[in-house]
């Protein structure tokens, strides 16, 4: 006979969501964050763990207390690649651990990954790449292999309340949907309650995009852009209004902020303008009042009333 226990809905008690970057990665679940090779999945990771490992806010939100991380890879050497790249991001070491897993190599089921969490009451995991932690008799693209690997830790993930992230690569194929693109199993993604992409915008070697293309817990965010410059580093930018399977296919050419500072320099190539016409021709243009700003603000374009009214200039 079956040792069978029910639940009644009615004893359980309601939680809301927190998380450790909203709508992008919440606490308690697990989030993938996948991409072609050299995109900039792993810089994106180490600059939002550098920003948490100081109470630092990821772009603008609220600053919160220091957290610590751990993190896994599969990949890239910690003394040549990881440190290097933390230290850059003005990251406090000393809140990142490592599992040692040089002599047994560390798997998503290892008993080893749930002590450390415990020990060091992290509440940011992640596990760099997916393939590289699933054990080598796994199959990744056998669904019955992967969904018991992927519910264990989403219940390591709500035990403990903290964030686990997966970095996956893209698979080759070229077309189809965004959700199709991953390697292996889509189990992978089912079993995450937040996927993300980073791709590379053409034409623009420097802008990096970060798309959400799952989102069970909150309305699913407009994508962000960063810019990785040998000069400046790591830079956010902002939102662009980029889909998914656009940014895949390479197709978007630039982003709204760009289109912006075009439309401005020819505006006013041959002196100041009104600011209202301004507005109004970009309106028509398809650019936002808000982007409008931002490419006002990057072009340094200032402000100057004449005759009661706001005009734009260079000078």
């Amino acid at each position: 006979m079956s040792d069978l226990k029910l639940i009644n809905m009615r004893d359980v008690e309601v939680e809301s969501v927190s998380w450790l970057w909203y709508p992008f990665i919440p606490y308690g679940k697990v989030t993938i964050i996948q991409g072609d090779p050299g995109e900039g999945k792993t810089t994106l990771v180490l600059q939002i763990i550098a920003r948490l490992t100081k109470g630092e806010s990821i772009i603008d939100e609220k600053e919160k207390p220091p957290i610590n991380v751990i993190y896994q890879t599969a990949e890239d050497g910690l003394a040549d690649t990881i440190k290097p790249r933390l230290l850059s991001a003005d990251a406090d070491c000393s809140k990142v651990l490592v599992i040692d897993d040089r002599d047994t190599p560390l798997t998503m089921r290892d008993v080893r990954l749930e002590q450390a969490i415990v020990e060091t009451n992290a509440k940011l995991v992640v596990l760099d790449p997916i393939q590289g932690f699933l054990g080598a008799d796994v199959d990744m693209h056998r669904a019955n292999e992967i969904r018991p690997i992927m519910k264990h830790i989403s219940e390591l993930a709500e035990k403990y309340k903290c964030a686990i992230i997966l970095i996956g690569h893209m698979n080759k194929c070229s077309v189809g949907k965004s959700a199709y693109r991953g390697l292996g199993s889509i189990d992978f993604q089912a079993a995450a309650r937040s996927v993300l992409i980073v791709g590379r915008i053409k034409d623009e070697p420097k802008v990096r995009v970060v798309c959400q293309t799952k989102s069970s817990l909150a309305p699913e965010a407009k994508a962000v852009a960063f810019r990785l410059n040998e000069e400046t580093g790591f830079e956010w930018i902002g939102e662009l209004d980029i889909m998914a399977d656009d940014l895949l296919s390479g197709t978007v050419k630039g982003t709204k902020k760009q289109e912006a500072m075009d439309f401005l320099e020819n505006l006013l190539a041959d002196g100041q303008m009104a600011q209202t016409e301004i507005t109004e021709l970009a309106r028509q243009n398809g650019i936002s009042d808000k982007t409008l700003r931002n490419a006002k603000d990057e072009l340094k374009i200032k402000s100057k009333r004449v005759n009661n009214q706001w005009h734009w200039s260079y000078d």
